[in-house]
C-alpha cells in the first residue's frame, strides 16, 4: 500500500510540474532549455555534393543538426547514429526532419569525406563543410566548441575536441538542443512534442 501511495505521489507531482511548465519548456531530460539563448544565425556552407547552400534552404523544414567530424573515433558515429534512428522514429510517427551533420574538420572533411560519412549514416543526411573562416563562424553562432588536438598514436594524426549537442532548427530558428547519451525515442518524443504544439 505504502509503495502504491508513493507511486501515485510521484505521479500527481509530475502532472503538478507538466501543468505548471511553460509552454515552450522541455519535458525531456535529454532536452537543454535554450529559451531566451542567442544560437544559431545565417551561414553559407558547402554541402557534400559541393554545392554552396545557405542557412535558409537549408532550414525550409524541421531539421536535426550535429558538429562532428568524420575522423572521429567514438562519439560522434555514436551520436550522429541516435540522430538518424530519431528522424526515423519521427517518420514512423508522420513527421519529416533532415539530419544534417556539420563538420568542425574542415581540414579533412572535404566534400567527398563528407558524402560518405552521410550516405553510411542515413539516406536523407545533408553532410556540410566549408573554409576554416566558415566553420569557426558557424560554430561560434551555434556556441559549438571546438580543438584540435594532437595525437601522435592515432591514425589521423590529431584529433578535434568538440561539444556533442544535437540542434533542433526551424525556419524561424533553433528550438531545441539535445544532449548526449540518450536514446533517439527520448529526442524524437520532444521533436514530436515541439513540432505537434
Amino acid at each position: 500500500m505504502a509503495l502504491a501511495a508513493g507511486t501515485f505521489v510521484a505521479l500527481a507531482a509530475a502532472a503538478l510540474y507538466l501543468t505548471l511548465q511553460q509552454p515552450g519548456e522541455p519535458v525531456s531530460p535529454a532536452t537543454v532549455n535554450i529559451q531566451g539563448s542567442a544560437i544559431g544565425g545565417p551561414f553559407t556552407l558547402t554541402d557534400h555534393t559541393g554545392k554552396r547552400v545557405t542557412s535558409a534552404e537549408l532550414f525550409d523544414g524541421p531539421t536535426l543538426i550535429y558538429f562532428g567530424y568524420t575522423f572521429c573515433p567514438d562519439v560522434c558515429p555514436v551520436d550522429v547514429a541516435v540522430m538518424a534512428s530519431a528522424v526515423d522514429v519521427l517518420a514512423e510517427r508522420g513527421f519529416e526532419v533532415t539530419p544534417v551533420f556539420i563538420t568542425v574538420d574542415p581540414a579533412r572533411d572535404d566534400p567527398e569525406a563528407m558524402a560518405y560519412y552521410a550516405d553510411a549514416m542515413h539516406p536523407t543526411m545533408i553532410g556540410l563543410t566549408g573554409t576554416e573562416a566558415e566553420i569557426k563562424a558557424v560554430a561560434d553562432a551555434y556556441k559549438v566548441y571546438y580543438e584540435r588536438v594532437n595525437a601522435p598514436d592515432s591514425q589521423a594524426g590529431y584529433l578535434v575536441n568538440h561539444t556533442t549537442f544535437t540542434y533542433m532548427v526551424m525556419p524561424d530558428g533553433v528550438r531545441a538542443a539535445f544532449r548526449d547519451g540518450f536514446p533517439p525515442e527520448e529526442i524524437a518524443g520532444e521533436v514530436a512534442r515541439i513540432l505537434s504544439r
